[in-house]
This record gives C-alpha cells, structure tokens and sequence, in this order.
C-alpha cells in the first residue's frame, strides 16, 4: 500500500522543491493519445515525426503538463491541493526515450489566499531544458495522510506482430495463390488487397459472371486479376486445387464456400502428405508478452495421439519458419497432472516422452498443463511447477477443436487479441479465412502463407 501525505500552506517555504525523473516510452504517448484524444502522428508515428524534423515519436506538451500536475497532487503540497492556473514555455521536444526530470520549485507564497506558485522546469538526460513555466495552486491547510486511491488498472493494448510479418513479406517475390470461389466482398477485398501489398498474385476460381457483379456491387477494382471460370463452388475447390498441383499456385486460399469442401478437394489430391493435415491460429494476444500458436482449433475434432504428434510437429515447423528456433511447447489439460481418468493428460505425459525420444523435434515439451500455468509465471510459481515452458508457451496444443475453438474465440472477443489462421501438412499452404476476421488478420494469414512458400521454394 502507498500513503499519501500533503504538506501543508504553513509548512512549505520559498525554495522548497519536488521531483520525478521518468523515462519517456511508447506506452505513455498512446495511453495520453486514448485519454486525451490527442492523435496527432507527430507523437504516435516515428516516421512522421522525422518528416517533421524531430529524432523520432515526441511526448505531447500536456503530456509534460501532466506530470508538473501529478508532483503537485501527489507530493507538493500534495493531497487537497486545488490548481488555479499554469503558464508552460515548451523549448524542444522530449523523444521517445528520453530520461526526463521534472520539477516543481516553491517561488512566492500569498498567505491572505494559500496560494503558492511553482516554477516548473523539465530537462533531458543532457541537461536540455524540454519545458519552463509557472503554476499556481491553492495548497492545502489541514494535514491529511490516505492510502493511495485506487485509479483502476488501465493498460495500452497495441498489436505490431503482425505488422513485422507484413515487413518480412516486403523483401519476398509475390507468390500466385488460388482462391477457390471468391464470391463475396470479404473474399474478394482481401485478394485485392494482398495484391496492393505486393504479397500475391492472385488467381480468382469461381463463376466469372458472379464474382464481377460481386465486384461492381461493392465498387472493387478487380482490374488485371485471372479469372478461372467454373460453374459453381465444387467446381472451384476441385480447380484451385489443380491449379496448385499442377504449379501453377503455390498458395491455396478459401473464398465463400465451406472449409470442408475446399479440405475435402485437398484430402483427395496429391496435396496430401504423411503428416496430418492440422490448422494453426496464430495469434497476436496485447495481454502475453510473445506470439502464441494455438493448434488445433478448425480441422480436427477429436484427435488421437498420432494425430497430435504430427499437429504438434507442424506448428513446430511453422514456428521455426516464423524465426523462433526453439519453441516452447504446453501441451493442454484441465490439469496439470496426469490423472488416468482424464485422457489428455496420458497422451500429453505420452508426448513429452516422445519428444525426449525424438519422436518429436525441435521443439521443448511440457504437459499436461493447465492454461494457467501454460501463459502465468506466477501461477506456475504457486503451484511450484519448475518447468521452463510454464509462463512462457509458445505454443498451445488443445486436447481437441472443442476446446481450442473456445479458447481462440475467447481470445479473439474477449482479450482483443488479433488470430491469422493456416492449414498445415499439405504441401502448400492453405488459407481460412473467416468473415468475421478483419482486414489485418486476413493479410497476416496471407503473409504468413507467403512465408512458408518462401521457405519451401528455398
């Protein structure tokens, strides 16, 4: 608990001086930005702010004004002090970064009132003046000592990991992809779009006459994109199929037909491989610390422990494609112990073992493990779990679609978390997308499919 304790009007003489010294981080700007409204780029964009002849992001100047405001609420004088007015001279920009100390400095004292004015001054780590001025409170006359209240815990909730996906796919050659029946807005803004990013090259599969007065009826500039002309969506699965058996895709994406029409296509080409076909969401999650593969939530419903070795196994080779060489693997139970009547928790002891086997590479394994204990170290820590996949999972193998599809979706509408989807196992990769994903999910799946045709092309 943090106590609170103000100085009083009689307390407080001509020189007295508070101060905090902060360092400037992303984090401040925007959680400023979402409070205050204020979104000029200048603060938020690195790039802009250049433009604009800065060293990078700036702090806003109310931003500054603020922490003159906290030093007086919260130190000097403290609890009961009540602001009059404020006169702030911003000199230079305070960059992202920048070690700042602020300052409040007692300079006149009017009794008749209790009205005290401060000097404010705020310098960089060079000794820089950022910001000078003077405030002016009513400081307070009966002394008071409290818990800190309680603001509520806010936090900044921001995604970039799929933007570094986007950023690997600058340096990459557009890669032909089929999308099988494209016969809606969804579908079709997506295709146009990857193309816009350079990713793909897309090649529409569905009837012709529909998919243009699809993109007439929502004004999309499908201009110089292949159509392959086939009478209904069947037909589209089974020729996008052919079109990358034959090489002439080297990317399978859904359009609007059913994903077991577009898989049943697949199962029955030479797409196939000894590996279990499986689906990965990856996802962007603003409350863990790394990106987190969920797998598998979309193909198979109830697996057994074959199955969930070659899951396991291609959400480890997805991962190495992805940059992280070692994956930590939490393979999922209700609990965390292996208990014969709960059959996960037998077939995640049996995978571990595998894995020690090398049955399973590439990879560290821990299970059974309960979600908790998988993405909390403290939780971990409680129950005195020493593992070192235990709060820092890469990966979350679900005992079944049930339960990876809840957690996915509780993820995605209840944690704000932002979930791009790929099909494993085939010798391409295949892309689900959902209507209800949004235009960043839909071009990171399509990024990371780009990724991984890359790398099989190498």
């Amino acid at each position: 608990m943090i106590t609170l304790q103000n100085r009083c009007f009689d307390e407080i003489e001509i020189g007295d001086c508070a101060r905090i010294q902060h360092t400037l981080s992303i984090r401040d700007i925007q959680l400023f930005a979402t409070v205050a409204g204020d979104f000029n780029p200048t603060h938020l964009e690195a790039a802009f702010a250049n433009q604009a002849g800065f060293s990078g992001a700036t702090a806003p100047g109310m931003w500054l004004g603020a922490q003159i405001s906290g030093i007086l609420g919260s130190q000097l004088p403290g609890p009961g002090t009540v602001y009059v007015g404020q006169n702030l001279q911003f000199h230079s920009a305070a960059i992202l970064g920048d070690t700042l100390d602020i300052s409040v400095t007692v300079r006149e004292k009017h009794p008749e009132e209790h009205i005290i004015s401060f000097d404010c001054l705020c310098l960089n780590q060079h000794g820089q003046t950022i910001m000078s001025g003077v405030a002016k409170v009513v400081a307070p006359t009966k002394k008071i000592t409290l818990a800190r209240p309680d603001a509520g815990l806010v936090s900044v909730q921001t995604h970039n990991a799929f933007e570094l996906l986007l950023e690997r796919c600058n340096k990459l050659p557009p890669f032909s992809a089929a999308i099988a029946h494209p016969c809606d807005e969804s579908s079709l803004k997506v295709a146009i779009a990857a193309k816009a990013q350079g990713m793909m090259q897309p090649i529409l599969v569905g009837p012709r006459n529909k998919i243009i007065t699809i993109a007439e009826q929502y004004n999309l500039d499908i201009t110089g994109l292949r159509i392959e002309d086939v009478p209904h969506s069947h037909a589209a699965a089974n020729r996008a199929v052919e079109l990358v058996t034959s090489g002439e895709a080297l990317i399978l994406m859904k359009g609007s037909l059913h994903t077991d029409e577009l898989m049943s296509a697949v199962v029955k080409s030479s797409l196939r491989t000894e590996r279990r076909i499986s689906h990965v969401f990856i996802m962007d999650v603003p409350t863990y610390h790394k990106t987190l593969l969920v797998t598998d939530a979309a193909i198979n419903i109830y697996p057994d422990l074959q199955d969930k070795l070659d899951i396991c196994q291609n959400a480890i080779d997805l991962a190495h494609t992805l940059g992280i060489p070692k994956p930590k693997v939490a393979v999922l139970s209700a609990v965390e112990t292996i208990n014969p009547k709960i059959l996960s928790t037998l077939e995640a002891a049996s995978l571990c073992k595998m894995s020690d086997r090398g049955q399973i590479t590439g990879a560290i394994l821990d299970g059974p493990l309960a979600l908790d204990n998988a993405i909390s170290y403290e939780s971990a820590r409680i129950k005195k779990i020493e593992s070192s996949v235990a709060g820092d999972a890469d990966i979350l193998l679900v005992p079944d679609l049930e339960a990876g599809n809840i957690l996915a979706k509780q993820l995605t509408f209840m944690s704000n978390a932002d979930a791009a989807g790929i099909v494993l196992g085939a010798r391409v990769p295949i892309i689900l997308t959902s209507r209800a994903d949004n235009e960043r999910t839909k071009l990171a799946s399509c990024a990371i499919a780009c990724i991984m045709a890359d790398a099989r092309t190498k």
